[in-house]
Order: C-alpha cells, then sequence, then structure tokens
C-alpha cells in the first residue's frame, strides 16, 4: 500500500500528534507491522493489518487483548508503575472500536510504540534466559485474577486431543503420498500418544488450572529496556485461556535448544541444561507462591509435551504436502521433524535432571 492510503487508515484511530512517515517494521511473518512516525513530542505507533488466514475472527481477538491489558495496566498503576511503558496500549478508532475495518474487509489496529524498548531475536545467554522467564511469569501473575472468559482465536491451540483429531485424518488422506517414507516418524507419534492425552486430560478435568497464557513466548516478544529489564510482554494476538504449562514449554523449546529448530543435523540438537534452569529460576521467581501442586509438578514435562507437539505439526503438514508451514524445500517439514525429535528425545534423556532443576527453583 502507498503513503496516502496508509495515512487514510490510521486517520481513522485516536492517536496525538501529526502523522509525518508510516515505515515497515520488522518481518511481519504473520500481520504486516509498520511504524508511524510523528512529529514532535507526540509518541509513534504501531500499525497493523492482521492476518485473517491466522485469526478469522479479529474483533474476538482484539476484545481478547483490550481484557487483558486493561487488566495488567490496572496492576500496574496500583503498584505505582508506568502504564505507558509497562503494558501494551491499543488506541481505539475516532468510533471506540480497537480495529478499523476497511471496505476490503482488512482489520487494522493500531498500539502505542515504546520507545527506547530493546528486543532480542534469541536468549544466547543463560542471564538472558533468566530475564525472559522473569518476564513470562510476572505477565502470568498479572493475570492470575483475570475472570472474564476470553475467545478461542485459533481452535485447538496446544490441545492434543484435537490435534491427533487433526493428525488421524492426515493420514487417513495421506495427500501427498509420503505417509509411507515416514513410518519411522509416524511410529515417533504414535509411540508417544498415551502419555501426551494422559497429560492433557489433566487439563480437561481440571485438577491442572486453565489460566491466561500468551502462547507464543519467544524472546522476541519480550520488550526490555536499556538495562536489560523487562518492560513488557507484547504481540498478544494468541492471548486465549489454556494451561499456564504451555508458556512455560513452548519457552523451553525456544530457548533452550542447542541447535536451530530446522537444524539439517540432529547431533547439533539437545537440551542446554544451564538455559533450562536459567528460565526455570526466573519464571519461578514471579509464579512460585501463585502455581498450585499439579502445575509445578507437570512444569518440566510441559516442555516435552509441546515440543512433541511440535513434531507431530511438523510431519502432519510434511505428509498433507506442505500447506501450513512455509518451507525452503521439499523436505523442510521432514528436516523440522527430526530435529525437534532429537530436541524431545534430549529431554526424556534429561527429564529427571530437569524436575529436580523444577524443585529447587521452586522452594
Amino acid at each position: 500500500m502507498n503513503q496516502t492510503e496508509l495515512h487514510e487508515i490510521v486517520s481513522h484511530f485516536a492517536i496525538e500528534g501529526i502523522v509525518v512517515d508510516i515505515e515497515p517494521l520488522g518481518a511481519g511473518f504473520i500481520n504486516d507491522t509498520l511504524r508511524v512516525r510523528t512529529a514532535g513530542d507526540a509518541p509513534d505507533y504501531i500499525l497493523q493489518r492482521k492476518n485473517r488466514s491466522i485469526f478469522p475472527d479479529v474483533p474476538a481477538m482484539m476484545a481478547n487483548i483490550v481484557a487483558v491489558t486493561d487488566h495488567i495496566r490496572r496492576k500496574v498503576i496500583e503498584a505505582g508503575g508506568d502504564p505507558t511503558r509497562e503494558v501494551l496500549t491499543v488506541i481505539p478508532t475516532v468510533d471506540g472500536l480497537p480495529y478499523w475495518r476497511t471496505i476490503s474487509d482488512d482489520y487494522w489496529t493500531v498500539c502505542r510504540f515504546i520507545d527506547g524498548s530493546v528486543t532480542y531475536e534469541r536468549a544466547d545467554t543463560p542471564l538472558l534466559a533468566y530475564k525472559g522467564g522473569e518476564g513470562i511469569g510476572r505477565f502470568q501473575t498479572q493475570l492470575v485474577d483475570f475472570d472474564r472468559p476470553l475467545a478461542e482465536t485459533i481452535k485447538g491451540f496446544h490441545n492434543i486431543r484435537w490435534r491427533f483429531k487433526q493428525w488421524d485424518d492426515s493420514l487417513a488422506r495421506d495427500a501427498a503420498g509420503r505417509k509411507a517414507s515416514v513410518a519411522r516418524e509416524i511410529e515417533w507419534i504414535e509411540s508417544r500418544r498415551a502419555s501426551m492425552l494422559s497429560f492433557w486430560t489433566l487439563v480437561e478435568n481440571g485438577t491442572i488450572p486453565m489460566r491466561v497464557t500468551h502462547n507464543d513466548t519467544k524472546i522476541s516478544n519480550i520488550l526490555f529496556d536499556a538495562a536489560g529489564n523487562v518492560m513488557c510482554v507484547i504481540d498478544l494476538d494468541t492471548v486465549m485461556s489454556s494451561t499456564s504449562l504451555n508458556d512455560f514449554g513452548d519457552a523451553i523449546r525456544s530457548y533452550a535448544n542447542t541447535g536451530a529448530e530446522d537444524d539439517p543435523d540432529p547431533d547439533n540438537v539437545s537440551l542446554d541444561m544451564e538455559m533450562f534452569r536459567a528460565y526455570t529460576e526466573g519464571y519461578l521467581s514471579q509464579r512460585r507462591s501463585t502455581l498450585v501442586t499439579s502445575e509445578l509438578e507437570h512444569l518440566a514435562f510441559s516442555a516435552r509435551y509441546i515440543t512433541y507437539e511440535q513434531v507431530l505439526r511438523f510431519l502432519m503438514d510434511y505428509i498433507d504436502g506442505d500447506v501450513y508451514y512455509k518451507t525452503a524445500g521439499t523436505d523442510h517439514n521432514l528436516v523440522r521433524t527430526r530435529a525437534q525429535y532429537r530436541l524431545l528425545q534430549s529431554m526424556e534423556e534429561r527429564y529427571d535432571d530437569m524436575c529436580a532443576v523444577v524443585a529447587r527453583a521452586a522452594k
């Protein structure tokens, strides 16, 4: 889109100042993201076009985000903090809605840009891993008394029972004719089906409680100040109700992998126990008093659960003919499958040590 069209979209939002430029920001893998620069002392803003193929109900998604950020904002104010820097600020339209819908059925949103913030693409030191755990732990703690219903913006997200339904359908279709060539990998999935369903049953029956979860806990979704302190958590599109353990497990899959998610050499991939320890200690520094026993007992297992789910999803997409994930070659999803499976194996091999780390950090 050109500047004239973008300025017209921004004009529908209740922003301060005069817009001087609108420029792309970041890679934009899911949403189209731009920075809105303003003149003088007025704040800058983030403009996004939401991806409706991923988020079919943008109004529901934005209702989730507004409810959650309003709750955190009250907590920040009560603690004497700065709500313009310690929580995402959604900017409404001049009509009071948290999104603008165009005649072409695109949904645009605006939030305040937090000046002076720092982001990291990966955690490469234990200190940064600790800070990342602290950030997600604090986010969850701020929402521990949130009691409003949240919409399910992505159906079955991290719900392994739903994933198995998709998986069984995928095997029955064998859309790309690849099933026979991955019999070994299919067995990886099937041999662990019962244990994964047993864990999820504890969520379904309430033994492990439902909480507000972020569901995309990579470190790039945390803003830091120049001194390295956590400011706030961003990219709240996937905020939903689930188990807190999903956020922990997803972070460990990201932070504590010695290799790449799609490492072509599985021998490069293992669980980095020092990064696991650091993240766990940071997370539990904020959460140890608000997690129940069943959550603490399954915290280490959640890393296995989320990594297993990702093995299943990569392999399922390979069997389907690479229709969901972007790929850089015919076997890219198979490479991802094998790399993530090696990470899962490493977690299984070191599981007792992981549980011991959790037990020490929870004291």
